[in-house]
């Protein structure tokens, strides 16, 4: 099967498998908050859904480079199906424990899938070729995302329509059905190392990987430490959004960041040409770094200047725009940096910097909201992303073709 086809396959998979988690975090958070739970109970619901992506990646990414990344993938789709039975018990067997540990079921089906998905790519698209790997990899980060948006209206949509456990049988049924295909049709032995990597290989032994990988965990604690919890709670209880206002603000909120990260590289990279120099290019990330860096900082300094609303809206566009094209960056220098051989055990140690940023800022946002307000979160946003740009300062360009198994010996400076 050619490479675009199971490119194909992989995309569908994890745009399936992308609504569904949208759908599931919309579900969860409307019928548990009409249950009577606060916004930062029905936050809590989530701890271990973060917290298990940070063990996944790093197992996932030992595991694909051992026994494949169809079956990694796979595996995934089986287990958000998984979560999604565990929530078909009648609403009196739904105790908080019970949802948690759904949850965390569906967190790590979510890190498998998308660590699969990401690492799949590098084994599709020659090495050599850095725009056309950029473009297919933005395109399949940015659509993930907007379908996240698109999942959010509809698990609000079946929620209306049918009743909670009505709405998770559907969204099963059709994974199972996805899950089918993707047994069928995905190729046997893509991403499968030649060698059979030890657990120690779990941690990246490329400088490049590190410095990326700490630079991503302040990048996505800098987003959650307000937009999780904070900036929901906030517009619900001092600006008095109805909570289906909330729900629509975000889920058209993540469809724009999908298609902004989608067309990046129409915005970052110009120039239709194979050089690496126009993409690999270290002044690039700090310069996007530097530019989401300035947004919460205008943000956090305007509430006291303008209306909170419009500060709100508008300075989220803007986050969304700078956000989306830092994220695409990266998300394409894992896949580029990643070694040929085992390239999950690199994309899944990166990966699991990211849910670790994610984990602590929303473990932040609700601890900071509670007891210093929004303003303060969006200051420690702030100050997570000049971090994120000085680590990045320390990013060298490895040449990715030159890698052994274990790690990316030779760099160049770009």
């Amino acid at each position: 099967m050619t490479a675009l086809k199971q490119y194909l396959i992989i995309t569908f998979n994890y745009w399936s498998f992308t609504i569904t988690d949208g759908a599931l975090r919309m579900l969860v958070v409307l019928h548990f908050h009409q249950l009577g739970y606060s916004a930062l109970e029905v936050a809590m619901l989530f701890l271990f859904y973060e917290f298990f992506g940070v063990v996944t990646n790093l197992v996932g990414g030992w595991l694909g480079a051992r026994i494949g990344l169809n079956k990694t993938m796979n595996i995934g789709l089986f287990l958000q199906i998984m979560a999604l039975s565990m929530l078909l018990l009648p609403e009196q067997y739904l105790l908080i424990p019970w949802v948690m540990t759904a949850q965390a079921v569906s967190g790590i089906a979510k890190d498998l899938n998308k660590m699969s998905a990401k690492s799949a790519i590098k084994s599709l698209v020659d090495s050599s070729h850095s725009s056309k790997l950029y473009r297919w990899v933005a395109f399949l980060t940015g659509s993930k995302n907007t379908l996240k948006g698109v999942g959010f209206f509809i698990g609000g949509a079946l929620l209306t329509a049918y009743s909670f456990q009505g709405a998770i049988l559907i969204m099963a049924i059709v994974l199972s059905a996805v899950w089918i295909v993707s047994i069928l049709l995905l190729k046997q032995d893509i991403g499968k190392a030649r060698f059979k990597p030890k657990f120690r290989d779990i941690f990246s032994k490329s400088h490049s990987i590190n410095i990326l990988s700490a630079a991503r965990l302040f990048l996505f604690a800098s987003r959650d430490v307000w937009f999780v919890v904070a900036l929901p709670v906030f517009l619900s209880q001092q600006l008095n959004w109805a909570h289906a206002e909330v729900g629509a603000f975000f889920a058209c909120w993540v469809i724009g960041y999908g298609i902004v990260q989608a067309i990046a590289p129409s915005i970052t990279h110009r120039k239709n040409s194979s050089n690496s120099r126009s993409v690999n290019n270290k002044s690039l990330l700090i310069f996007w770094a530097s530019v989401l860096t300035l947004v919460p900082a205008a943000i956090a300094l305007s509430f006291d200047y303008f209306d909170v609303t419009w500060v709100i809206i508008i300075g989220l566009l803007i986050f969304a725009v700078a956000f989306a094209i830092n994220s695409a960056l990266h998300s394409y220098l894992i896949v580029h940096f990643a070694s040929d051989e085992g390239v999950s055990l690199d994309v899944g140690f990166y990966y699991m910097a990211n849910a670790m940023g994610r984990l602590v800022g929303t473990v932040l946002s609700g601890v900071v909201y509670q007891f210093f307000g929004l303003v303060a979160c969006i200051s420690i946003s702030a100050s997570f992303l000049m971090v994120t740009v000085l680590i990045t300062l320390a990013l060298k360009f490895e040449d990715s073709n030159s890698q052994d198994s274990n790690s990316q010996n030779s760099s160049s400076t770009v």
